[in-house]
């Protein structure tokens, strides 16, 4: 008889606290399996000029930042001047536009700027999966062997950039 009300009894306090667990997580902090390995290949046609192409070798020889981002994506818009402010503080920045029109995307950039060193355009959204991105914006850094040292997903603050991004690229830089 008394089982009967203690084994209710714990499993809801064993429930509580894989709750209380859950929610304790940061969302953004998820772990990517592409951290350590090799960044995935692609080689698709260059936004800005569709006779030109860009590759993921353009990206080898240095770290650089490959960042995710559509027209259509608000947040992308609010993280736009940190990736200007990346490229002044001298960090290779290159974009992957995820799921766009041309048209829209060259009009985001006539509107906000244009801090890429070149973009990938990648309308089908193929080789986003291929990088893992289920969201915009996603920012990853590799180092100059072409390896995912870094991924945050959604939008880059002025203390991700001081606090994560640049040391680990001077860091990264230093090696090379």
């Amino acid at each position: 008889m008394r089982l009967r009300f203690v084994l209710p009894l714990v499993a809801f306090f064993a429930l509580v606290g894989l709750l209380w667990v859950g929610l304790s997580l940061d969302p953004r902090a998820l772990p990517s399996p592409l951290i350590g390995r090799e960044a995935p290949q692609f080689d698709l046609p260059e936004l800005r000029d569709p006779e030109t192409r860009f590759a993921s070798t353009e990206m080898l020889g240095k770290p650089a930042l490959l960042n995710v981002w559509a027209s259509w994506c608000v947040t992308c818009r609010q993280e736009h001047p940190m990736l200007a402010e990346l490229r002044r503080a001298g960090v290779p920045v290159y974009g992957l536009n995820y799921k766009d029109t041309r048209s829209d995307a060259l009009r985001f950039l006539a509107q906000f700027g244009d801090p890429y060193d070149a973009i990938g355009f990648d309308e089908s959204g193929l080789v986003g999966i291929d990088w893992g991105v289920y969201a915009t914006p996603e920012t990853f850094l590799m180092d100059r062997h072409g390896m995912i040292r870094f991924k945050h997903i959604g939008m880059i603050t002025p203390e991700i950039i001081e606090n994560e991004i640049l040391p680990l690229y001077r860091k990264l830089e230093a090696e090379s």
